[in-house]
């Protein structure tokens, strides 16, 4: 009774941004639709076409109903809230973008807070996979090599499975597979990747056959980058990879060994591929070619110059000047129309998303999920900071999604799919606390 009283006081408030945020996204567009007359017919907002209304109570009532969940089951509500407030952001942002696809991503915010509930539901038996390290590495490996294969080619990375009028990322899903790999294998064997017994130069490191499974992973995600041309996802699993090791291990020998490999694999892959020769042209010199290869790039440094601080205002920007500004570069849009305060203010989404999952971390039992939790909200946050690093050129150019904003399916339901892990092990957190107060 302790943990529900702690939890009774919060209510719905945690969900009146987000909602406000939806309602008065929809509201502009649809009154911007009617000022200016557009009659274009089957868009869903220009046409007036109201039958998502539907599907955006559904929206509402399913994010009460789970926020008023979490708190009775004494889980953390606010990550829901930080998540759904995000989401909002991005389905009005995609109705003003792409009205055609907002109907379709409200149906996925839907899905994805189903998938939610059912993960916090069923999670006693989801977390049972950790006691299947090598199982799950395999698996992941099948699921990421199925694009090789079978793989069509989609904005420039072979990394889709299209199945009828379903196209599918694995790269999205094989993400959750190599983070219970990670904390099960690296919980399993701390003990012997801490007590090294090889010392090469200045690094000290065990066996080859203890750190082979870390090598392959890091091989692999090479490979997606070479064949796939999927570098958003090669520098995600690498460097989650990396991330887990090091909070699992506390070894710098594993980081310079990784990025070591890194630096030697990515040398090579310049000199072989011109593909990569190409992505790294344009983030070193995009002004060489604004009109060609670096267009996309060149119009979103222009979309934030123009933003400024301020911003242009929602809907008064010419963010559609970006090719695919919807998925990839839908940070640059926000930033023109939102300004620099709205763009920090998502960002700062992430750290606070980040910060929650860290302390969630830090009160587990169990090093598995405190590995697991802690991998969820590396991941989230690590996934944000390398698509804005690439629109703002201080990265090379990704292909991945910004959690929960971006248009698409395959994210929409990995990122719940984390959250309900991470919504999940806060209740446990929340268990022990009572117990220790």
């Amino acid at each position: 009774m302790k943990r529900q009283g702690k939890w009774e006081g919060v209510g719905l408030r945690p969900l009146l941004a987000p909602l406000g945020i939806l309602v008065s996204g929809v509201a502009v567009l649809l009154l911007k639709a009617h000022a200016t007359g557009v009659q274009k017919a089957p868009d869903l907002l220009s046409g007036f076409d109201l039958s998502f209304l539907p599907w955006l109570a559904a929206a509402f009532l399913l994010a009460c109903f789970i926020v008023y969940l979490l708190g009775r089951r004494g889980e953390d509500a606010w990550l829901f809230a930080i998540a759904f407030f995000l989401a909002s952001v991005g389905i009005v942002e995609i109705g003003r973008l792409k009205p055609a696809l907002f109907s379709a991503q409200l149906h996925w915010l839907v899905i994805g807070m189903v998938v939610f509930l059912l993960v916090v539901r069923f999670w006693a038996r989801i977390e049972r996979l950790l006691q299947y390290p090598y199982l799950l590495g395999l698996v992941c490996i099948v699921l990421l090599g199925l694009p090789m294969l079978f793989g069509t080619e989609i904005g420039g990375s072979k990394n889709w499975l299209v199945l009828g009028p379903i196209s599918i990322q694995p790269s999205e899903f094989g993400k959750i597979l190599i983070l219970f790999f990670l904390a099960a294998y690296l919980s399993d064997h701390r003990r012997v990747l801490t007590l090294p017994s090889h010392h090469i130069l200045m690094l000290r490191l065990p066996p080859l056959r203890f750190i082979a499974p870390l090598v392959c992973i890091w091989g692999f995600a090479i490979l997606m980058f070479v064949v796939e041309r999927d570098l958003g996802s090669a520098l995600l699993f690498f460097g989650i990879a990396v991330l887990m090791t090091y909070m699992a291990t506390g070894s710098k020998s594993y980081v310079f060994l990784a990025l070591s490999f890194f630096g030697a694999a990515a040398a090579v892959s310049y000199m072989l591929f011109n593909h990569v020769r190409v992505r790294v042209a344009i983030w070193l010199h995009p002004w060489s070619d604004p009109n060609g290869m670096a267009y996309q790039v060149v119009q979103s440094l222009f979309a934030f110059g123009t933003g400024g601080v301020w911003g242009t205002g929602f809907g008064f920007g010419h963010p559609g000047f970006i090719p695919e500004v919807h998925t990839d570069f839908i940070y640059a849009a926000i930033a023109e129309e939102w300004g620099l305060i709205g763009a920090l203010m998502v960002f700062a989404c992430y750290v606070l998303l980040f910060w929650r999952g860290i302390r969630i971390a830090l009160h587990q039992r169990e090093e598995k999920k405190m590995l697991l939790a802690a991998g969820v909200s590396s991941l989230l946050v690590l996934q944000a900071f390398i698509i804005i690093a690439g629109v703002t050129k201080f990265l090379p150019l990704t292909g991945i999604t910004l959690p929960f904003v971006s248009y698409g399916g395959s994210s929409m339901l990995s990122c719940f799919i984390l959250l309900g892990i991470l919504g999940s092990l806060s209740g446990e957190r929340g268990e022990r606390s009572g117990r220790d107060g």
